[in-house]
């Protein structure tokens, strides 16, 4: 059985989708069966793993408005190791349609069971808005990951999320947890950020993962070359960042299975 991570935040240029193209690719380089799921419209997730948005022959959106199956939309990439479900422009369609499904929240969750068995991870890439797609993605998911940059705005925009996820559980989805708060593009010399992440950690404790991620050009450059920093430049401190980021994943699922069989 999959367990699904969403990644979200309402906010943009927080670095989400970068960090769900390099956990994706980092889990599926620790030997994990993985799927990327792209709900952007922007299709960002999927032009970051080297599929041309503009050639696709069906998206997410077919799938959520039960056009095609998961199995028939998903691309497997053998280079990265990983399946992605692409997006483009196409997802603007859902985000209206689904409005009008009496069970619209609900098509995500429904078509990942046809394909739960096949993977080990699902990392769903949210849009930046708390949209009808991003509640798909809150219905369909085990845990939401929550990438932030340590700014005080996003302490406001992570008020917010963190209310619909309670909201979320309370009413549709009662397994849903935070899985963690990452702090992307973190940089030790400013005095901010160093308050910011000390109000994080004072606040949601060890759901903060340890992990860091710098402020790294390779991040920045790789989805240019449709690849993620780990086949780019692995190298460089945003890929090493992100491969320590799926450890810690890893391990605290593994301590989370230990204490439920204790």
């Amino acid at each position: 059985m999959s367990h699904v991570i969403a990644v979200a935040n309402q906010k943009g240029g927080v670095g989400k989708t970068t960090t769900a193209i390099n956990l994706a690719a980092s889990l599926a380089a620790l030997k994990r069966r993985v799927l990327l799921v792209d709900l952007d419209a922007q299709g960002n997730a999927t032009m970051g793993v080297g599929v041309d948005k503009a050639e696709l022959e069906h998206t997410a959106r077919d799938v959520l408005l039960e056009q095609v199956s998961m199995t028939d939309a998903i691309q497997t990439l053998a280079e990265l190791n990983l399946s992605v479900l692409p997006a483009n422009s196409d997802m603007t369609e859902a985000e209206i349609k689904l409005r009008d499904i009496a069970v619209g929240d609900f098509a995500l969750k429904t078509a990942l069971a046809d394909v739960a068995e096949r993977f080990d991870y699902v990392i769903l890439d949210c849009p930046p808005a708390l949209s009808k797609l991003t509640i798909n993605a809150l219905v369909a998911a085990d845990g939401v990951l929550i990438p932030m940059q340590c700014e005080y705005y996003a302490l406001e925009g992570l008020s917010a999320l963190v209310d619909t996820i309670q909201k979320i559980r309370r009413i549709i989805n009662p397994r849903l947890e935070i899985e963690g708060l990452l702090r992307t593009m973190y940089d030790p010399r400013n005095n901010l950020a160093i308050d910011v992440s000390n109000q994080l950690i004072q606040h949601f404790g060890d759901r903060v993962y340890r992990t860091l991620v710098p402020r790294n050009v390779r991040l920045a450059e790789a989805p240019s070359h449709g690849l993620p920093a780990m086949r780019y430049d692995p190298a460089s401190t945003g890929a090493k960042a992100y491969l320590a980021l799926a450890g810690e994943v890893l391990k605290r699922h593994r301590d989370a299975a230990r204490r439920a069989t204790a």
